[in-house]
């Protein structure tokens, strides 16, 4: 087997559970249980990201050997690693959770990679925890597959992320309820190999607080710093204050980039939130196909919209105010750094959202004019039912000489809507139009601006799930295709111009196509 470089440092300095018992029970005074993930049936590489297995210093070769499946399906342990599930709570819908924790996810080890980074190594879908709250702990394809693909998809896209580095077939199914209405079904199974610099939460952080546990909040404050923020310095008298701000900084960076692809987290509950601002978690996600601010792939959120597409970056500000109150103990009377970082994340996402308007639209910088610009023509896009990828990507193909809305073509996907906002929209693009002419650009210059801005192609909801249907038939080419397509989300692909169409009318209301639940 090949040889990976562990040092887990987590396990050295921060306290584990007495107990290795994986049945369901309050873990207190520790941030793991030592646990082996649980052996699975026939463990069966179904692919990986040679990108990710190089950073880790791994090879095809490696991941190609008989028994690395086995190591990443959850049914052995490399030297070296030390496997554990940690504990955190969280604030789950706006409501505290209590204790939850790793309920599937176990993590193997810390990895020195390839370039001296840290990676963090967890498989998904590894069999019971004490966090399990009496589920399987197992996951099946359909989940991991779109955790597999979406992560990769984030980071080509240059949208903060966790990556995945394999996904593996575990010989068995796995009974699940898909919408919890009471016709569950017989699913394969299947792990997914997640990697991160960290992956500590806002929850981390919210349980120990919750339970007035201060050692453990302040011990567990000042190893992240000093592994995952070693920039910072924490013996620096401002470390934690620093590292709150950055936690704020990065947040909005995140949401700031989720908003300007259309991607819908769909579960933004406080253990989902990762303190390096990683998007983290792939449960019910969706991007936006007609843009609709309302949107939200989850049906159990789909009530009360918490988590719609317009909402995340109030909910991520939410979020932080949650773990700001958690971190409140260790400032004592003075909490003006937890304000101050607070303070940063509406300038953050301010700076962010005036940055991605000027390089979605084309332009040098955007004033507020260009900012009121950017919502009215959103608010077209919704009047006119169009789609989002397209109706921006379309956009850099404008003639400013001659603006006509026909540069839109079959970014509409309804005829009626089209007519409808039509005339509307003309005058907006006419005087975009004035707008890109007036400014020093030349436009060879404006259109790279935008095709770096507009992705030409997403892995939406539809697509992946024709890679899992196939899969589940045990025909991954269509998962290949997908996986080769996204690494290039921004150059146009004429070979595979179905992955730049509008949502076929079939997956209106499909299954995994249009909503999605929590069930995995």
């Amino acid at each position: 087997m090949p040889a990976l470089n562990f040092d887990n440092l987590f396990v050295r300095e921060l306290p584990a559970d007495a107990s290795r018992e994986p049945g369901p029970r309050a873990v207190e005074g520790a941030f793991f249980t030592p646990l082996d993930p649980t052996p699975v049936a026939q463990a069966n590489m179904l692919a990986w990201w040679p990108e990710v297995a190089s950073a880790l210093g791994l090879d095809d070769a490696d991941m190609q050997h008989p028994d690395m499946a086995r190591v990443l399906g959850g049914s052995a342990v490399l030297d070296g690693m030390q496997p554990y599930a940690s504990v955190y709570g969280g604030h789950q819908f706006g409501h505290w959770a209590g204790q939850l924790g790793d309920g599937r996810a176990i993590h193997l080890g810390e990895v020195i990679g390839r370039d001296g980074e840290r990676w963090d190594m967890q498989l998904k879908g590894a069999g019971p925890t004490p966090y399990s709250r009496g589920a399987d702990g197992r996951a099946v394809l359909r989940s991991s597959l779109r955790e597999f693909v979406c992560s990769e998809a984030m980071h080509y896209l240059g949208v903060p992320t966790t990556r995945a580095l394999s996904l593996v077939d575990t010989g068995e199914h796995v009974v699940r309820d898909m919408f919890y209405d009471g016709h569950p079904k017989a699913e394969p199974g299947a792990v997914v190999c997640r990697v991160a610099p960290s992956f500590v939460r806002f929850g981390h952080f919210e349980l120990p607080a919750s339970r007035g546990d201060i050692d453990l909040l302040s011990r567990l404050v000042d190893v992240v710093i000093g592994r995952d923020f070693p920039h910072i310095g924490v013996s620096q008298p401002h470390a934690r204050g620093d590292w709150f701000a950055e936690i704020c900084q990065r947040t909005a960076r995140m949401v700031a980039h989720w908003m300007r692809v259309g991607f819908v987290h769909g579960v933004m509950n406080t253990d989902n939130m990762s303190v390096l601002g990683l998007t983290i978690d792939y449960g019910p996600y969706g991007f936006i196909d007609e843009y609709d601010p309302d949107f939200t792939p989850n049906t159990t959120d789909a009530p009360s919209g918490r988590y719609r597409f317009s909402h995340q970056p109030r909910v991520a500000y939410w979020n932080l105010t949650r773990l700001a109150g958690a971190l409140a103990p260790l400032f004592g009377d003075d909490v003006e750094p937890l304000h101050a970082g607070l303070a940063l994340y509406e300038r953050e996402l301010a700076a962010c959202e005036r940055a991605f308007t000027a390089a979605k639209l084309g332009l040098t910088q955007a004033d507020e004019d260009d900012m009121a610009r950017m919502q009215q023509f959103k608010a077209l896009l919704a009047r006119g039912r169009m789609d989002m990828t397209l109706a921006f990507r379309a956009l850099a193909s404008l003639n400013p000489e001659a603006p006509d809305i026909t540069i839109f073509g079959n970014a509409f996907y309804d005829m009626a809507a089209r007519d409808a906002v039509g005339t509307d929209l003309q005058q907006w693009l006419t005087a975009y139009a004035e707008r890109v002419l007036a400014q020093d650009l030349p436009a060879s210059e404006r259109r790279q601006r935008m095709d770096h801005a507009n992705p030409w192609m997403l892995p939406r909801n539809y697509l992946t799930q024709q890679a899992i249907e196939a899969a589940e038939l045990g025909d991954l080419q269509e998962l290949q295709t997908l996986m080769q397509a996204v690494r290039q989300p921004y150059r146009e692909q004429p070979d595979q111009a179905r992955f730049a169409a509008p949502r076929p009318a079939w997956a209106t209301h499909r299954a995994g196509c249009s909503m999605l639940s929590c069930s995995s």
